[in-house]
């Protein structure tokens, strides 16, 4: 079976075209896909029939091989970065929390700053 990678997918049209390893363009649509799958993304690698349509190469039978790895995930920090940072965190917290202790609520500029940096931590992990 030929193999390739998604060069395009427009899902609310249902169709999009696969890059040959032979680097020939083959016409995809949505009835090729197996049945409950999400729409392939760009540089998904696939395995894939083909048969000569009306417009020539279509694509049957697709199977994602390999997905392409997300941008976020490519953008992710390296986890001994991500383990400073979270134990600079714990720190912070700590103060807060001593501090909370003593009946003192951090002040409107610092309350905003320790939320900003845990969305950030929480988006770092979430990527």
């Amino acid at each position: 079976m030929p193999t390739g990678k998604v060069r395009f997918y427009d899902e609310e049209k249902g169709f999009g075209f696969i890059t040959t390893d032979e680097g020939q363009d083959v016409f995809l649509h949505a009835t090729a896909l197996p049945a409950g799958s999400a729409a392939p993304k760009p540089g998904a690698r696939v395995e894939f029939g083909v048969a000569d349509g009306r417009r020539g190469l279509q694509a049957l039978s697709v199977r994602v091989l390999e997905a392409p790895v997300s941008l976020a995930k490519r953008a992710r920090k390296p986890a001994d970065d991500m383990a400073v940072i979270v134990e600079d965190l714990v720190k912070l917290l700590d103060g807060i929390g001593a501090d909370l202790r003593r009946g003192r609520y951090p002040s409107s500029s610092q309350s905003k700053k320790v939320a900003a940096v845990l969305r950030k931590v929480a988006d770092d992990f979430e990527a």
